[in-house]
Formats: structure tokens, sequence, C-alpha cells
């Protein structure tokens, strides 16, 4: 969910940017009813893509706003093709059915994003193992079980010329502890994502699939986000600050750019980005809530 202020338009123009773009490419997207999933996939849409909305959420939740059906919505009213597909990525049957149904809808899949993830800023006391188990099979289980299922057209992507990619939404792998004391449990599943990235980057690499994690500096005004007492939305960024340095990832050259954990802000600098106010949820600030595992 975009939270609170409006939502930043595109900066990412291809007259902008050197006719970069995601025209005709096929993203398939996970956690993609709301928050940062639907962002990045509304940039794309913007391109012109065919987004493959992977999700659960078909009903509408008041806590949680947004289904895979309004987001398909969305999607196609941005310009792009829209696949809403309900699935529960930690089994495996599920996402192998979503994965046939993108091909026989769009003939293939370019792009992967695995930003599905599940969150519980608890202590070893507080962490029931039911929540320990959804969150290792959301992250990290969810992570691998995708990569695998859409390998085979990432190949094909890439013997086609179609530069293909995959985006794990995780963090640098930081080892102090520090990041692991408060929420052990937490910190493994999203490293468990961000070691998918080191290890599949190398061994993808003879295939010219792209490899790379993507994760804010900020913290991001998310509906999940708003569920966690005591966070003020208003020291946040938008979502789409991440749709858009994630845009600028899934264009660039999948043989070149792999094995690379960014920061958001950090690589919209490198591509010229200077105004960042327009992601922040009250224009003007600068001091916003820091994310986890930046140091």
């Amino acid at each position: 969910m975009n939270a609170a202020a409006p939502a930043a338009a595109p900066t990412t123009s291809p007259a902008a940017t050197g006719g970069r773009s995601l025209k005709g490419r096929t993203l398939f997207i996970t956690g993609a009813s709301r928050g940062i999933g639907l962002a990045i996939a509304k940039r794309a849409a913007a391109d012109g893509a065919n987004i493959v909305l992977v999700a659960k959420t078909t009903e509408p939740n008041p806590k949680l706003p947004g289904t895979l059906y309004s987001a398909a919505e969305e999607i196609v009213a941005d310009g792009g093709q829209a696949l809403p597909v309900q699935t529960d990525i930690r089994d495996e049957n599920a996402v192998a059915a979503a994965v046939a149904a993108a091909v026989q809808r769009f003939g293939g899949i370019d792009i992967l994003v695995n930003n599905a993830s599940a969150i519980s800023l608890t202590p070893t006391p507080m962490t029931p193992m039911k929540r320990f188990d959804l969150m290792f099979g959301v992250n990290v289980r969810g992570t691998y079980c995708c990569t695998q299922a859409c390998l085979g057209e990432l190949v094909k992507s890439a013997r086609a010329g179609r530069n293909p990619h995959v985006l794990n939404m995780s963090p640098p792998l930081s080892m102090k502890e520090h990041w692991f004391k408060p929420h052990v449990a937490y910190t493994m599943a999203k490293y468990g994502m961000s070691e998918c990235t080191l290890g599949h980057a190398g061994e993808f690499r003879a295939h010219g699939i792209a490899v790379n994690s993507l994760w804010p500096r900020t913290a991001i005004a998310t509906a999940a986000l708003q569920m966690i007492p005591g966070v003020d939305i208003a020291m946040c960024r938008k979502p789409e600050i991440l749709a858009d340095a994630a845009w600028f990832i899934l264009t660039s050259d999948a043989k070149a750019t792999t094995g690379n954990f960014f920061i958001d802000d950090e690589l919209l600098g490198k591509h010229g980005v200077t105004d960042f106010d327009r992601y922040a949820v009250t224009p003007g600030n600068r001091n916003f809530l820091p994310d986890f595992f930046v140091d």
C-alpha cells in the first residue's frame, strides 16, 4: 500500500534514460497485490510490460488494503498487461502452476522479482515456531522455490537475448551482532534471501541471468509496516523509490550487473536522480526512519 501521501510519478521515462525500457518483457512478481511489489509492477507497466501478479490475497482486508484483482486493474490502467495468479509460494506445485499460467498467457518469463516476505520483529521467547516457519517458508523457501521454478524460462529468455533478471528484495549480508540480537529468526530469514542472491548469481552467470538484491536505506510506508506498533509512517519514504531503483536494475545488462546488493537511494544517485524529496511521505522531511541491515 502506498501510505498517506500520493504516489510519486515515475522519474525514469525512456526519454530521460537513453531509451531503456521493459516494454514487452514479462515479470513474475511475488507479493504483488500491494506495497513494494505493486509499485515495482506499476513502474514496469508504465513501459508496457506484462506482469504476472503472484500473491495470496483475493478478498479485501480492512487491515491490508489491496487484492490481486485490484492490483491487476492498476497495472492495466498504467499501460501493462496483467495476469493475477493466487499462489502460496511455499507450495512448489502452486508455484509451478503459476509459472505454467504465465508461459501460457505471455509465452515465457524474463524477470523474477522475489518480493514476498513475512516479518516478526520478536526475540526468541516471543517467536513461536509457527511464526518461525512462516518467515522461513515465505522468505527463504519461497524465494528459492520461485527461482527454481522460473529458471527454465529465464534460461530461454537469455538464449533469446531478452536480458533476464532475478531481483530479490533483501538486504546486504552484514554479519554484525546488532542486526541479529533483537530478532534472530527474522534476520536469518531475510539473510536467507540474500544468500540466494549470492549463490544464484554465481550459479546462473554462465547462462547470462543476472541475480541481484535491492534494499531501502529508510523504512518504507507499506500496510505491513503500519501494523508494527510505534512506527511513524510520516518518517518513511514511499514504495516508489524502490520501484524506480528496481527499474534501473532490471533494465541493466544482465551479463554485467549481477551479484550486487544495491541500496535504493545510492543506486538512484549513481543514475543521476537528485530529487529524493518526491519519495518522502512527508514533503521536506530529512529525518527518516532507517531500515534494518544498512551499516
